[in-house]
């Protein structure tokens, strides 16, 4: 049996396409007590609010059409923004050589966040250039890596 994450995918890539994006991610979670169903998007010069609200509607009626999740939630559609997560493979080596912040699970040498440039990916494994270090982590090892935007 497939996630949700993967039906509500496969129901919404195709008008997320025809509207000029792509969907970076599908996320079903829970927050305060609320199941929440995310569709982020991306577009080369950025995802605006029709590009949201007219692959909301779309995809809110094919949802109520094919109706896979059967508890409620609070749909949403929005930006994979700047600072978005890195998490399949191809979201590593898409963004090869970009600063990334990199937060791990138990605090490696009195700290558990790690900003620098992402220099590598390898089955799970994250390797950054921090200042004049390499420091690979393994993937076990690794809470979140997300872009991160430098001023």
């Amino acid at each position: 049996m497939k996630k949700i994450t993967e039906l509500v995918r496969e129901l919404a890539e195709p008008v997320v396409t025809e509207a000029g994006c792509s969907l970076w991610d599908v996320e079903y979670v829970r927050e305060a007590g609320q199941w929440y169903l995310r569709l982020l998007i991306d577009k080369d010069g950025g995802v605006d609010i029709l590009d949201c609200e007219a692959i909301s509607r779309r995809v809110s009626d094919l949802l109520d059409e094919a109706d896979p999740i059967e508890t409620s939630y609070i749909f949403e559609v929005g930006s994979a923004g700047a600072e978005r997560a890195l998490k399949r493979p191809s979201d590593f080596a898409r963004y090869l050589g970009a600063p990334v912040l990199l937060k791990t699970y138990r605090a490696r040498d009195g700290r558990k966040e790690f900003a620098g440039t992402l220099n590598a990916y390898e089955d799970g494994a994250v390797t950054l250039g921090v200042g004049t270090q390499t420091l690979r982590f393994e993937k076990d090892e690794i809470a979140l890596v997300r872009l991160r935007v430098e001023f």
